[in-house]
């Protein structure tokens, strides 16, 4: 079978006890569920990072991923706009300073 390159979206969400987090993922998920046919989640996750004093600190994270139906080079430039996009809403709607949203291609089999 061939395989076909396809691209992956994925968001990285902080978690957090606040009613805005819990809606930013229903959110998340249910805009990959309605775009692309489904998502994947994985909750807690670890997440480290520096502070800005330069201590190692960590984050609980739940990973939010779809794959999408579209070849990854072909169309890079919607789905960097469509990944610039989905990150400006999700920082918005979180009391982060940033969220990260990744795109990447992945090789599947059909």
């Amino acid at each position: 079978m061939p395989l076909l390159k396809r691209a992956r979206i994925e968001v990285y969400l902080p978690e957090r006890r606040k009613s805005n987090y819990r809606r930013l993922q229903r959110e998340v998920e249910r805009e990959f569920l309605t775009t692309f046919g489904g998502c994947t989640v994985i909750k807690n996750i670890k997440g480290l990072y520096l502070d800005s004093e330069g201590k190692s600190d960590f984050d609980k994270i739940s990973l939010v991923y779809a794959d999408t139906p579209f070849d990854f080079d072909k169309n890079f430039a919607a789905l960097s706009k469509y990944a610039d996009a989905l990150r400006e809403a999700t920082t918005e709607a979180s009391d982060e300073e940033s969220v990260l949203v990744v795109v990447h291609g992945i090789c599947r089999s059909v």
